[in-house]
């Protein structure tokens, strides 16, 4: 049985944005039993979980000797050795596995630096160019795969790989507004968010959180 690592007390307080979510998702989209170890954010940069990941991050994977890290490499993984998240056919597989790069490689980042503007420079006398700045790259990105998405139910025929990384991009705009200018993309994350293999995963990680509050 595979083991992930997960934060001890998520930062994003249980919503559901930190990358084990992703992982957890697709553990469960494929009906794979996992492990959670918990870690602190002391315990990330310990020798014994940076020989998992250098980098000191959260999510790793840990199966019959093989050890991932990057929740991108680890999801791709699971999709490849179970099925249900990647198509039968070879075009539609190498289309799936593009549109798990398209999340990350080109949708994520001016979400991400959106989000690092809030967190960091909000005292800053650039604050409000620079954050109109990366909104602007956000809407332009979300503009070009809500004309892709187009009135169908998921990017490319069936759920996949694909639509479960892109939603979890997607998810990270919270309440910002953005997503919602976009009624198909907002109807497609509520689908994503529907799906009872998320809401398992949901529930998992929540869960940690509401635990590590009281534990106080």
């Amino acid at each position: 049985m595979p083991t992930i690592t997960a934060f001890a007390n998520s930062p994003d307080r249980g919503r559901g944005l930190a990358r084990d979510t992703r992982v957890r998702w697709a553990l469960e989209e494929v009906g794979q039993a996992y492990d959670v170890q918990l870690l602190t954010f002391p315990e990330m940069k310990e020798p014994s979980h940076l020989a998992l990941n250098p980098f000191g991050q959260i999510p790793t994977w840990e199966e019959d000797g093989l050890a991932l890290f990057e929740s991108g490499a680890i999801i791709l993984r699971i999709a490849e050795t179970h099925p249900g998240l990647l198509p039968a056919g070879e075009a539609a597989r190498a289309r799936a596995i593009m549109w798990m790069f398209a999340a990350v490689n080109t949708v994520e980042p001016p979400i991400v630096d959106r989000s690092m503007v809030f967190l960091f420079e909000r005292e800053e006398p650039w604050f409000e160019t620079r954050l109109t700045a990366v909104e602007t790259l956000c809407r332009r990105r979300l503009e070009q795969l809500s004309a892709w998405l187009g009135e169908t139910e998921w990017l490319d025929g069936d759920f996949s790989v694909g639509d479960l990384m892109m939603i979890s991009v997607l998810q990270r705009l919270g309440s910002s507004g953005i997503v919602e200018r976009f009624p198909n993309l907002a109807a497609y994350v509520t689908r994503g968010e529907a799906r009872p293999a998320y809401q398992s995963a949901f529930a998992a990680q929540l869960a940690v959180f509401e635990a590590a509050q009281k534990a106080g």
